[in-house]
């Protein structure tokens, strides 16, 4: 009687050592995932600073049209200037 008594505690033993040895597995695996991820989302709120400061020091590219097209006007009066003078 004690040797069946032993015997049907001793798969829940095993059981018991299995799904331990799971859930440690499962920590061991989600835990650096987890804290890659917590650096990922402090990485990208930086990179969105930085991205919203570069939008705001490049909104005046925006006007560059108009900048060459008012230099090229400029430059075709001072060539016409230089024509008209004998140059």
């Amino acid at each position: 009687m004690m040797m069946l008594a032993q015997a049907s505690t001793t798969g829940w033993t095993v059981g018991y050592v299995i799904g331990i040895a799971a859930v440690v597995a499962v920590v061991a695996l989600v835990v650096p995932i987890l804290l890659l991820a917590r650096s990922i989302g402090r990485r990208a709120a930086e990179i969105d600073d930085a991205l919203e400061d570069a939008v705001t020091n490049t909104a005046a590219l925006g006007e560059l049209h108009a900048t060459i097209e008012s230099a090229s006007t400029i430059v075709a009066g001072l060539r016409r200037g230089r024509t008209r003078l004998g140059g």
